[in-house]
């Protein structure tokens, strides 16, 4: 892996919470800038009720997931009692001048759906009408305060559903990053190719690696760098509210190994350089992550390339 210029390497912060855009993207912008990376940055941008989801601790994967990443320290107990014992806050609306700033910097901004929460646990049982709704609304807060159409769409959880793949279509998004998978291509459910092109996640993410596969931030950073492919394109999604919180050493560290090792690049300019009409079709199917409680939508087998 001496050859610094065959490995890539995209990092999608997921910003999901109120405090993880109050305080843990202004401390990952930080290392960012001390090190002269830029990111893809996909925000919520509707209400954080994040205490909606404390009826997953029934969930022993769940749980135990809590446990492990000390997520009381992670989120704090405003955010997890947020839309339940205490009132929802706004996330995206709330900090317009800080993804302006972001924007400014270099980093791109784009959308991780509306109500990050209703979305990652009720997706399935929404109508077309209501994750149609979802993706518009998310996409007319954004362009409001940058004054742009994002490009990109994140699903929260990484979850799919035929509904909303075809919801990011009519929405005009230039991408998407909805799934787990290995490489770029064109998504396909329920019998139907969708156009925006698919760059999925391909590496694990912190949450499901910490105490699995090592504890200390140096251990970690070797897991990561022996998980790069030369001559491929490596997405990294790290979360706001873990790697700009209390594992911000984590990516300190990660950081400072992958700049020797890799080329940082934006998924809005991978996006931009694909040639979609030779991409591959594979079809979106929901399965499980080791490490996560829930299931995500996961890049299927590979049928043809589009004409």
């Amino acid at each position: 892996m001496s050859d610094r210029g065959n490995v890539r390497i995209a990092l999608k912060v997921d910003v999901d919470t109120h405090d993880g855009l109050a305080r843990g993207v202004p401390a990952i912008a930080e290392l960012l800038a001390r090190c002269g990376v830029s990111a893809s940055f996909f925000v919520a941008c509707g209400p954080d009720r994040m205490g909606r989801r404390i009826a997953r601790l029934l969930d022993p994967r769940f749980g135990a997931k809590l446990l492990r990443t000390r997520a009381v320290s992670v989120y704090g107990w405003r955010t997890l009692l947020s839309g339940t014992l205490l009132p929802s806050r706004p996330v995206a609306p709330a900090f317009p001048d800080a993804l302006r700033r972001l924007a400014a910097a270099g980093h791109e901004v784009a959308v991780h759906g509306y109500d990050h929460a209703r979305w990652q646990d009720r997706l399935p049982r929404l109508s077309e009408a209501q994750v149609r709704a979802e993706v518009t609304r998310a996409a007319t807060v954004l362009r409001g305060i940058l004054g742009t159409d994002p490009r990109g769409f994140a699903a929260p959880g990484w979850r799919c559903t035929p509904a909303s793949l075809a919801a990011v279509d009519a929405a005009g998004f230039a991408y998407r990053s909805d799934t787990r998978g290995s490489h770029p291509y064109l998504p396909a459910a329920a019998g139907h190719v969708f156009r925006a092109p698919e760059i999925p996640t391909t590496l694990p993410t912190l949450d499901e690696v910490y105490g699995r596969a090592a504890r200390r931030s140096a251990e970690l950073a070797d897991y990561y760098v022996g998980l790069l492919r030369p001559d491929a394109l490596n997405v990294h999604t790290i979360h706001a509210e873990l790697e700009g919180g209390p594992y911000v050493g984590v990516l300190d560290t990660l950081l400072g190994r992958l700049r020797r090792r890799a080329c940082f690049v934006r998924l809005c300019d991978e996006a931009a350089s694909l040639a979609t009409a030779r991409l591959p079709i594979c079809a979106v199917h929901e399965g499980r992550v080791p490490g996560r409680a829930m299931p995500v939508a996961l890049q299927g087998q590979e049928s043809h390339a589009s004409e």
